[in-house]
């Protein structure tokens, strides 16, 4: 006759069964392993409890504030800077400015309105500040928010 895995029982004496413990004299029963009187043999307190002490949690200083998930971290360029790169006027999308070294790739760009323009831009970027708006028109150029 073949083994098959429901004939398989555990070792005798291998699976024992468990202690009730405070369920009579026999069988640990009266104090049920939690020795004698005090708070800790009456009632279940929290491990957190620090007998009375102020607790940690307590005791640490509070921090103002906190930090947004959705806040978005965008790179800036100034208007200076665009000028310095860009001496000649024409077409600036991110792709340019990434290429120059103005900014990194994968990020979301923001023009600010630092410094002045005398160059026609066509500016293409995430966001602008409002001074950048108006000096990038007045100068003569226009702008698109990718």
């Amino acid at each position: 006759m073949a083994l098959k895995v429901h004939h398989l029982r555990p070792a005798p004496g291998a699976k024992t069964a468990k202690t009730r413990v405070g369920r009579g004299e026999g069988s640990k029963g009266k104090t049920a392993g939690r020795g004698t009187k005090g708070s800790k043999a009456r009632n279940n307190i929290p491990e957190y409890f620090e007998g009375g002490q102020m607790p940690q949690h307590m005791r640490l200083p509070k921090l103002k504030g906190f930090k947004s998930r959705n806040r978005v971290e965008f790179q800036v360029v100034n208007l200076d800077k665009l000028g310095q790169l860009f001496p000649e006027g024409g077409e600036v999308g991110i792709a340019e400015l990434v290429a120059k070294g103005a900014v990194r790739r994968g990020q979301p760009v923001k023009v600010l309105g630092d410094g002045e323009l005398t160059v026609a831009l066509q500016v293409s970027a995430h966001k602008f500040s409002k001074s950048a708006l108006d000096k990038i028109q007045a100068a003569g150029g226009t702008t698109t928010e990718v």
